[in-house]
């Protein structure tokens, strides 16, 4: 049936509809989980705080901070690519099914939030989901492979053969992800881990590393960014991710010591993608607001990856592991990297610029806030006795990491609210 004359201004304008929706779901989650961060760097300031909201103690609101970031702000910005790149603006039920989509996913972060405050948790790190909330994320992200599934169905006809092939490998890569999801929140599933400092493996840093990785170079082709670079040069840098994984598959899966040269060699290779990630994203062309972002994300992720292979190595690890350390290197990732780099992506799905000051806002928040806990984790475990008695040095480290996570809250707020206004 022909739509209605009244319903074609909004399908016309239906691709920058979704990815407003997509950036208001995003940045919504991303001040939700910010907000509760603050909170619990005012309970580390001051404990007794905690009375007020009792029973709604530390460990109750922590997996809200730690689940919403992820599966929250970390993730729905790419399901909003996917999204974005799977529907045609121009049909008219698109716009319903993005938000269906979104919804299902902000729906599902809503009730595990419930269910977290109510304890009601697996009791693994990112892996919260417990009880009735555990099989909310993975439905949530059958919707969304629903309706790209649904819309691949639409446009089939019109696709040229590449994008059909490229539409179906994604949909063929995304489909077990929510089964794989509900498994791993099983009590009775854990991963490798290192015997000698009881963190995570080498080869399992590396696998979720070039997982990001392998994500991260699809970016510019989701955006559909104009391209500046040779095919030649990019076919190198494609080689050079196949040997990497190569790499992955070859070395120790099982309980691995950091102290085993495959694993630090390894986890080594890493360190070339500090300058490959950067040549490709940048052999495409950005629109200009989005740039400053890329080159904090650039930077972030140089940062992340030396100071993650260097934390590795034997005698660091064992001095940094389970300290306030690996809390500062958690915030290079997500406030650093995934921050800098969504807030580029979102920029350019909306074409519209950050606020002024936003950047800049964020950028030393986060300075602040990484640097605060990398002081303290650096002298954590010869001076743990003052920590537990919270003399005024921690308690000056405790209100930087403060002061700069309320920096960040800000600049995530006003950016939340200009998608908001005309």
């Amino acid at each position: 049936m022909k739509p209605s004359s009244e319903a074609l201004p909004l399908h016309a304008n239906a691709g920058q509809a979704i990815a407003f929706s997509v950036a208001r779901h995003s940045f919504g989650w991303f001040v939700a989980a910010n907000l509760v961060g603050v909170w619990l760097a005012v309970l580390l300031l001051w404990p007794a705080a905690g009375d007020w909201a009792a029973p709604l103690t530390y460990g109750r609101w922590m997996p809200l901070h730690l689940d919403w970031q992820l599966y929250g702000w970390t993730a729905l910005p790419t399901a909003g690519l996917l999204l974005i790149w799977f529907l045609d603006a121009r049909d008219p039920r698109a716009l319903f099914h993005a938000r269906l989509a979104l919804g299902a996913w902000s729906l599902a972060l809503a009730l595990g939030g419930v269910s977290w405050l109510a304890g009601d948790v697996s009791g693994k790190l990112f892996l919260d989901w417990s009880g009735l909330a555990r099989p909310l994320l993975p439905a949530a992200m059958l919707v969304l492979w629903g309706v790209l599934a649904r819309h691949t169905m639409l446009r089939w006809p019109t696709l040229a053969k590449g994008e059909r092939l490229a539409r179906v490998g994604l949909l063929v890569l995304l489909l077990p992800v929510p089964e794989a999801l509900y498994w791993s929140m099983g009590r009775e599933v854990y991963p490798s881990v290192n015997p000698d400092s009881g963190g995570a493996t080498g080869s399992a840093l590396l696998g979720s590393t070039l997982g990001i990785v392998s994500i991260f170079l699809l970016l510019p082709f989701l955006l559909r960014l104009p391209r500046t670079m040779s095919g030649i040069r990019r076919d190198w840098i494609g080689a050079f991710l196949a040997l990497s994984w190569v790499a992955y598959v070859v070395i120790d899966h099982g309980n691995t010591s950091h102290h085993a040269a495959a694993q630090i060699v390894g986890l080594g290779l890493l360190l070339a993608w500090i300058p490959l990630l950067g040549i490709f994203w940048f052999s495409f062309e950005w629109p200009p607001a989005a740039r400053a972002w890329l080159w904090a994300a650039l930077t972030w992720w140089a940062l992340l990856v030396a100071s993650g292979w260097a934390f590795f190595l034997p005698g660091i690890s064992e001095a940094l592991k389970f300290t306030h350390a690996l809390v500062g290197h958690t915030h290079l990732a997500v406030a650093g990297l995934i921050t800098s780099l969504n807030a580029a992506l979102l920029g350019v799905l909306t074409k519209r610029p950050a606020p002024r000051g936003v950047f800049t806002s964020w950028q030393a928040g986060t300075v602040i806030y990484v640097a605060s806990m990398l002081a303290l984790g650096a002298v954590e475990t010869e001076r743990a006795g003052d920590l537990f008695r919270s003399e005024g040095w921690t308690q000056a480290l405790f209100g930087l990491r403060l002061a700069g996570g309320a920096l960040m809250t800000f600049a995530s707020l006003r950016r939340l609210l200009s998608f908001w206004t005309p």
